[in-house]
């Protein structure tokens, strides 16, 4: 192909290496360079490196993030993770597709100006469903919005990313202005709101610092401002835009300078009198930390992992020493007794903070008692879970903590190296990540001696390449061996044989992240929270049909209700909680009825669920648990390697039969066969991925098999499966013809003031019209 700039290849290839292991990071390089990956460019990388043709193509047509075709000028990713799902990121996905005029497998429009891309997940479930165009994440996206989102990509220039130096202050001490910087907080705005505080601050000379912090975890408040005194007092403000900037600043610090004081009171009287006159259209309230919804929310959790969340800057070494941050480490290299840190580990409780649970202190103990000179740890940043985002907060909001907690496993077993493995789709956790090992080499924190002593560490960052598979440990080494991420037998488990070969341990961003804590402030202490076999606390991503959602820290054992009903405030006024979704792929559906079980690993398990990451998805009475069963069967089929036969095929035999059911051409014997299938696949899959993904469907067949008997006689009680509904329009209807003028397909004809109906032959389901009708005059219905 012309235009192909084959040096680029060879500068990629300097940089990444010519070994097969960097064969990721050669084709990553490519992707971001050309946006695909052109032949002739994968032609050159074999001319030039060791790297085969087959390994190579193997390669880059298994993980999800490398694509072979080119691409529009705009990259519009749609999140299909549990979150966006459940809120309607199907429909969103089939509106743009119907603007774009994509037909079959076509992703780019004929222009060349748009590529649609689904993604398993963004990380941002609090703002579902989510649509990202090119760097711009935008949060809560309808049906409706679907016209505008693409024409302001055309329109709009590129959006600069939020700066973060802070505005230079008054020599005396003074009052912080404190914006939380975090993914989901940039997404809803938080980045704009920065820049104009910071510029009313320059402008007025105001006795103020503005602060970039990390996730304060209320997503459902965001944009927040924190104005903290002097004195330590605290005002909040929530859903702040950029123009209530202004008035934030001025109704709370005095400009520098008499005039300056004069002319901003005359601005500020006019302006109130402008109020009097039209409306007021500032979003930005101010809330108190004693406001009933803010207590509930706040008031149960408890900070280890978070600690400090909502105050410190992400990247300010200074400021997390002096928050204890390192000492830890310093004590580890001083005393130079790694067995009684181990012994401090074991004394907490504390167990892997993913997965299954296995006890931190047992896997440390096997690696510690491996021989040799080379052995590496790693922090497992691959959080593919649709519905969770707990470690990209941790990455991104407290980077100097993980580095910490890796660092002193790494000085505890023996290790010289360290590499993070984090998702491509977290960029600004990789950056952070990046930047704080950065500060972390200048000040001597790791390298050649760490903090001072004779120790040497090495840290890396390695991204992943979109394998959900990768978040298994053995997988994850086959990726940073240049490999397709496919799962081992074991044992040999990998503090046995790891990466390369040699001793490797592995653990997931919030088990490092509690490590410092523990080992400042005492296991027992950790170990005093929790219940018997679970100990400390648990970070969970809040998310679904849930009125406050966020990023929450709570002690093990709290029950899964207090979670719902008091932390997270419900579900909306006029629904009903139905259900939980818990541990994402790998977990199952917990009903409300049994939603007054404490959360450990044994109690979820007993259920039908696991502690998986933490993702806890919310659902209601419009959700079809079905629909839910196949969104996660379609997810693990999609994701599985293909490795062994059970999870490929049992999977794909099980998805088949969930997809008869919800087009109404299932059959008795179909659940009879479900199930079996379910258990042959369990037992006999090679890892975890295969092992729990029949979890979603054993468990919704336990507690809800009456709405798969309902899809058997044609039906879907909650109104979701589009092959068993219709649309109608009833007596409310006042003839106003908004969901004529919004309907993609004109289904609906052109009737002012009449009563208005819809033709099924042309309907596509696609909710546009109940969801822009006024008066609530569209209802869906069974077919039969």
């Amino acid at each position: 192909m012309r235009g192909v700039d084959l040096q680029f290849v060879d500068e990629a290839v300097r940089r990444c290496g010519r070994e097969p292991d960097s064969v990721i990071p050669i084709l990553q390089s490519l992707q971001d360079h050309y946006r695909y990956l052109p032949a002739e460019a994968i032609e050159r990388v074999c001319e030039l490196t060791d790297i085969t043709p087959a390994a190579i193509t193997g390669v880059s047509t298994f993980y999800d993030r490398f694509r072979h075709r080119p691409v529009g000028k705009h990259i519009v990713q749609v999140c299909h993770g549990t979150a966006c799902h459940v809120k309607g990121a199907g429909l969103v996905h089939d509106a743009l597709r119907q603007r774009l005029n994509l037909a079959g497998d076509q992703d780019t429009d004929a222009e060349g100006r748009f590529t649609l891309q689904p993604v398993a997940c963004l990380g941002c479930c609090t703002l579902a469903p989510v649509v990202q165009i090119d760097d711009a994440t935008h949060g809560r996206v309808t049906v409706q919005a679907v016209p505008e989102l693409l024409h302001s990509a055309l329109t709009a220039a590129k959006s600069k990313p939020a700066r973060t130096k802070k505005v230079l202050a008054p020599a005396a001490a003074c009052s912080e202005i404190r914006i939380g910087l975090g993914s989901c907080c940039v997404a809803q705005g938080s980045g704009q709101v920065y820049e104009a505080v910071e510029s009313i601050l320059n402008e007025t000379g105001a006795a103020a610092t503005l602060k970039r912090v990390g996730c304060v975890g209320m997503c459902h408040q965001t944009p927040l401002v924190e104005l903290v005194g002097l004195d330590g007092t605290s005002k909040l403000y929530s859903h702040v835009q950029p123009d209530s900037a202004r008035r934030i600043v001025l109704n709370n610090f005095a400009p520098r300078g008499i005039v300056n004081r004069l002319w901003y009171a005359t601005q500020n009287w006019f302006e109130r009198f402008q109020s009097d006159v039209r409306p007021v259209t500032d979003q930005a309230q101010g809330i108190d930390v004693r406001d009933p919804p803010v207590c509930a929310f706040l008031g149960p959790q408890i900070r280890l992992a978070t600690e400090d969340s909502g105050h410190v800057d992400p990247l300010d070494l200074a400021e997390y020493r002096c928050h204890g941050g390192f000492s830890a480490l310093q004590k580890c290299v001083d005393d130079d007794k790694c067995q009684q840190v181990i012994e401090s580990i074991r004394t907490s409780g504390l167990r892997g903070r993913g997965g299954a649970g296995f006890p931190t202190h047992a896997k440390w103990t096997k690696m510690f008692e491996q021989q040799g000179e080379t052995k590496y740890v790693i922090c497992n940043g691959d959080e593919g879970d649709p519905g969770a985002f707990m470690d990209r907060m941790l990455l991104e909001s407290f980077p100097y903590r993980i580095i910490e907690g890796l660092a002193i496993a790494a000085v505890t077993v023996g290790a010289k190296e360290a590499i993070f493995y984090i998702r491509a789709e977290y960029p600004l956790a990789v950056a952070r990540i990046r930047k704080a090992l950065a500060r972390c080499e200048e000040e001597g924190v790791i390298g050649a001696s760490v903090l001072g002593s004779n120790h040497a560490l090495k840290m890396s960052v390695k991204e992943g390449a979109g394998a959900f598979i990768c978040g298994e440990e053995t997988a994850l080494i086959h990726s940073l061996e240049g490999g397709r991420g496919t799962p081992r037998l074991r044992p040999p488990f990998p503090v046995e044989s790891g990466l390369h070969g040699y001793p490797t341990l592995i653990n997931n961003v919030e088990t490092l992240a509690c490590i410092p804590w523990i080992l400042r402030n005492g296991a027992d202490r950790f170990a005093a929270l929790g219940t018997a076999t679970s100990k400390g606390t648990k970070v969970f991503a809040l998310a679904g049909k849930i009125q406050r959602g966020g990023l929450i820290e709570v002690p093990m054992g709290v029950t899964l209700r207090e979670i719902v009903e008091h932390i997270g405030g419900g579900v909306a006024p006029g629904r009903t909680f139905k259900a939980v979704q818990v541990g994402g792929p790998s977990g199952g559906c917990v009903p409300a009825e049994l939603a007054d079980i404490p959360v450990d690993y044994e109690r979820l398990r007993e259920v039908g669920a696991i502690m998986g990451s933490g993702g806890l998805v919310v659902l209601d009475d419009q959700d079809c648990m079905v629909d839910i069963a196949r969104y996660f069967l379609r997810f693990t089929q999609d994701q599985s390697c293909g490795k062994c036969t059970f999870c490929r095929i049992g999977t794909r035999r099980m998805l088949d039969i969930l997809d008869r059911i919800c087009t109404g051409q299932g059959k008795p014997a179909d659940l009879d066969n479900l199930e079996n299938l379910s258990r042959q696949v369990g037992a006999g899959s090679l890892c975890g991925l295969g092992k729990t993904a029949p979890n979603p469907v054993l468990s919704t067949l336990k507690y809800f098999r009456d709405e798969y008997e309902a899809h058997l006689q044609g039906r879907c009680p909650a109104g979701k499966c589009v092959s068993l509904i219709k649309y109608s329009v009833n007596d409310k209807c006042i003839g106003c013809t908004i969901c004529s003028q919004q309907c993609p397909v004109q289904a609906i004809p052109w009737s002012p003031y009449r009563k208005h109906w819809i033709d099924p032959e042309k309907c596509t389901r696609c909710d546009a019209c109940r969801q822009g009708c006024p008066e609530h005059a569209i209802e869906v219905v069974s077919m039969r």
